[in-house]
């Protein structure tokens, strides 16, 4: 289930690959498996990055909510875009957890995970 900060996360992340030199491949990309949120590339590395955005009085932060289910999801999801689209490029797993404040509106805080999993 989409909501509206997930979304607004997803294109903060898409913005920030792009700032730091990266073509974004994919968004939202569906397999049977999962879903990844952000597909990227530069000229080493293919990026698979999911994106979790909270906001600051959550009960769980970002980070925490990619539980070892969730990377199962997006390792099978991942082989599955690579049997689609080949590359020479080697697959790497990011994450970027956002921290808004209370209205969900403001980023606060962010931190990217490089290899994450």
């Amino acid at each position: 289930m989409k909501n509206e900060s997930g979304a607004w996360g997803e294109a903060f992340a898409a913005s920030y690959l792009q700032q730091n030199h990266c073509k974004i491949e994919a968004r939202n990309y569906h397999s049977r498996y999962g879903e990844i949120d952000v597909i990227a590339s530069n000229v080493k590395y293919l990026i698979f990055l999911e994106v979790k955005t909270r906001r600051m009085d959550a009960m769980v932060s970002p980070l925490e909510a990619v539980t070892p289910t969730k990377q199962h999801r997006i390792i099978r999801t991942a082989q599955s875009y690579l049997m689609k689209f080949p590359t020479e490029l080697q697959p790497r797993f990011d994450v970027m957890g956002i921290i808004t404040d209370s209205s969900g509106h403001i980023i606060k805080n962010y931190v990217y995970l490089k290899n994450a999993f």
